[in-house]
């Protein structure tokens, strides 16, 4: 039997994403040049914000080093001074070293190889690596693997637990699996932006301009789950905010419960 409260939550899922992608259009995620640049970041933004993470890599690439052989190379001191802004530089250097050991060893050095592995596969042998969380495999997957599958951040976390879809010490995976089963039926809408107040005051969601990842071929699911992470993460940036939150001027106020 259905649960009556999951169905209004997958149906006002599906109201965010045509609500949120009506008024931000696409949000370009993830913003670089190559997969491996993407596993990267991703690996980089654990615990930091994008701007430090834009700085290591772009130290990374002025040395000529933002590649698979150009982190197995490169020593582990150099690695941690390239990217010391990112923060915690010793511990993600030193598992960026890990990934590219993993690669090598388990699939020849080649990313195509390792892609065309199952997701849930795949998703339990980077889980298996030291640093690597849910969110970080499930990015790996989606933004450098086109895999279907969701990324559910802190920022997804507070959203559904404001709006009382699910509680806030809800499992990872639940929060993932109401998100992909929501938003399944979303492959078919065609959700065309408009103007809005929010982009003319430049809050256009967490979007980023057109890069050869964001825009590269991918299958309708995959890119509904990544638009999707996209458009909550503007939310969650620009309205949904840890303290004062800014309810009033949110794409999704109507949907917020009524205070008592």
């Amino acid at each position: 039997m259905t649960d009556p409260s999951r169905s209004v939550a997958a149906r006002n899922l599906r109201a965010y994403y045509r609500i949120l992608h009506r008024a931000w259009g696409p949000q370009h995620w993830w913003p670089a040049d190559t997969p491996f640049e993407v596993i990267t970041g991703v690996y980089l933004t654990q615990n930091t914000s994008w701007t430090n993470v834009e700085k290591a890599l772009a130290n990374l690439r002025s040395d000529n080093v933002l590649s698979i052989d150009g982190i197995r190379t490169t020593p582990l001191p150099r690695l941690e001074s390239l990217i010391r802004s990112a923060g915690y530089f010793r511990q993600k250097a030193h598992r960026l070293k890990i990934f590219v050991a993993f690669l090598d060893e388990r699939y020849g050095g080649s990313l195509e190889q390792m892609f065309r592995q199952p997701t849930l596969t795949l998703r339990e042998e980077l889980l298996a690596l030291h640093g690597v969380g849910p969110e970080t495999a499930d990015s790996i997957l989606l933004y450098a693997g086109h895999h279907p599958i969701f990324v559910v951040d802190a920022y997804t976390r507070r959203i559904f637990h404001r709006h009382e879809i699910t509680p806030e010490n809800a499992a990872y995976d639940e929060i993932r699996t109401l998100l992909e089963q929501a938003l399944a039926p979303s492959v078919n809408d065609k959700p065309q932006p408009l103007a809005s107040r929010n982009q003319r005051l430049g809050l256009g969601g967490a979007s980023h301009p057109p890069s050869p990842m964001s825009t590269a071929q991918r299958s309708p699911l995959a890119q509904v789950y990544n638009e999707m992470h996209g458009l909550l993460v503007g939310v969650g940036k620009n309205f949904c905010l840890k303290s004062q939150p800014n309810c009033d001027d949110c794409p999704l106020r109507k949907y917020l419960p009524a205070q008592p």
